[in-house]
């Protein structure tokens, strides 16, 4: 009798959408912050337009530049560990052999089928250290790729969030009515985004929806109030 192949679908592009989420959330919220704060402290929206073009320009870079070190980071840990794993592996093998033991103890496995698997994979000083690498350490080899794409993909990402609560003060010059409209529209991406960031990363839509919108009211209405009050 014919069955149906079980098939496992699991994202994979996890770091991407991790980039989305780090440049589109902060893109979204401090641009927005920034210009409700500055909509109670001035009269003219082409200050709040050039100040926001200003910051959002700056935020990119700066985000752009924190991921690109954070991923390069990853990889020079990643090398360290590497070749400390080599050398212990070299000139402490029994150490080294017994951790390999003691980690396959804690899937079950004992007498000679412990023995054998330990065996297989220290006969390999390549995929011993590969094997010390995960199952010790748990650190998977970063992509060297990983460092400019995750740069782009943050800052452009910030970029995109960052014109959404500042286009309605290019399009309208009455402050009141461009920061109602800005509320508006940044509402609602931000609810959008906290629903498509939701069903990404697991959690669920509606909770990420209010998480991320409360997130983001709640900058821009302190910012708002602190202008205001020092105003």
């Amino acid at each position: 009798m014919p069955t149906t192949p079980h098939i496992e679908k699991h994202f994979s592009g996890s770091e991407i959408v991790r980039d989305v989420v780090i440049g589109m959330s902060d893109g979204l919220t401090v641009p927005f912050a920034l210009a409700a704060g500055l909509s109670a402290a001035v009269s003219d929206t082409g200050v709040i337009v050039t100040a926001g073009l200003a910051e959002i320009a700056a935020g990119a870079i700066a985000m752009g530049l924190g991921g690109y070190l954070a991923a390069h980071t990853d990889i020079e840990h990643f090398k360290s560990e590497e070749a400390r794993e080599t050398w212990e592996i070299e000139h402490k093998r029994d150490f080294e052999v017994n951790e390999v033991r003691q980690i396959f103890e804690t899937y079950g496995l004992k007498g000679a089928a412990l023995t054998n698997v330990v065996d297989a994979i220290s006969a390999n000083p390549r995929r011993w250290t590969d094997f010390m690498m995960r199952f010790e350490l748990g650190l998977e080899q970063p992509d060297p790729k990983r460092a400019p794409l995750s740069a782009a993909t943050i800052a452009i990402a910030y970029l995109v969030g960052g014109s959404i609560p500042l286009a309605p003060y290019i399009a309208v010059s009455n402050i009141p009515d461009a920061l109602k409209m800005s509320v508006l529209t940044t509402g609602i991406a931000l609810a959008i985004f906290g629903t498509i960031k939701g069903r990404f990363t697991g959690v669920n839509p509606f909770r990420s929806a209010v998480q991320t919108l409360l997130v983001g009211g709640l900058a821009a209405g302190a910012a708002y109030w602190l202008a205001h009050l020092l105003g």
